[in-house]
């Protein structure tokens, strides 16, 4: 099994999923924190009903029993979607709940994971979600099956990524190269191709790199020099375009201090008087 999300461009994004023991000290520190906070509601209500005997014992127990539901439905919703996958066990131990196809979670993957949490974890102490966790390769328990989620790793054994370089022979093309904008999935690509290109099979490697020069070169005029080998191509076009995009950024940013400076004269382009 490969580990990752895997774009359209065949290169795999780093996003592991985490590791049993690690969803399982996440969710037990959840299970603390809204343990803490139903326990409270519970002592408050029975406190309540106890001086003020205001309402029956049987709608009292009802009561109590919508708001711990709520609780325990409502804060992991509310929670995960608001940090977009992340309770306090996850952000503790370092993970994030996010989708199949790695973006964040919205409110109805949320509200289906803690929908089905009460039944999986709650209700059977989490021993069924422990059993699909195991029995999943992603280690999905029932709820990330229906809502389509997973937890993955945000930190910790992240595996260095290799900068983008200009290669010397390459510079005096580039400089002079007419370079389009590249379509930022195919930009993405190149990047992650490159960033993995020495933890790549042979085989592979020198397959993407020729597929994803291939794709680019429409995008540059004139063509790199005959004979330039395909990731030295990726490396010069990446390494232009980042400079590029850096003076422009630079002569904008200047562009508007001249444009500030000129709003705070007075009219005609009469400096204001000194004070």
């Amino acid at each position: 099994m490969q580990d990752g999300i895997v774009i359209g461009e065949g290169v795999v994004l780093d996003a592991r999923p985490a590791s049993f023991i690690t969803r399982a000290m996440g969710a037990m520190l959840d299970f603390i924190v809204i343990g803490v906070v139903v326990t409270a509601i519970l002592v408050a209500s029975a406190v309540w009903f106890l001086e003020t005997a205001t309402l029956s014992e049987d709608v009292a127990v009802i009561v109590i029993a919508v708001a711990s539901a709520a609780v325990v439905v409502g804060v992991p919703v509310t929670v995960e979607t608001l940090s977009r996958g992340r309770s306090v066990g996850k952000l503790a131990c370092g993970i994030r709940v996010v989708r199949d196809d790695g973006g964040p979670v919205r409110f109805r993957h949320a509200l289906v994971r803690a929908l089905i949490g009460v039944f999986e974890l709650w209700m059977t102490f989490g021993g069924i979600a422990a059993i699909a966790s195991l029995s999943n390769a992603k280690g999905k328990r029932l709820g990330d099956l229906a809502a389509g989620t997973y937890a993955v790793r945000v930190r910790g054994g992240k595996p260095l990524s290799a900068p983008i370089v200009m290669p010397q022979s390459l510079a005096a093309w580039a400089r002079t190269a007419d370079m389009r904008r590249l379509p930022d999935g195919l930009a993405l690509a190149a990047r992650q191709m490159l960033g993995r290109a020495a933890r790549l099979a042979p085989e592979s490697r020198a397959r993407l790199a020729d597929d994803l020069a291939g794709r680019i070169e429409p995008y540059v005029a004139p063509g790199p020099p005959p004979g330039t080998h395909p990731e030295a191509f990726l490396h010069a076009v990446l390494a232009e375009r980042r400079e590029r995009e850096l003076g422009a950024g630079q002569r904008e940013r200047r562009r508007a201090e001249e444009q500030a400076e000129l709003l705070h004269r007075l009219p005609f382009a009469v400096a204001d008087p000194p004070r």
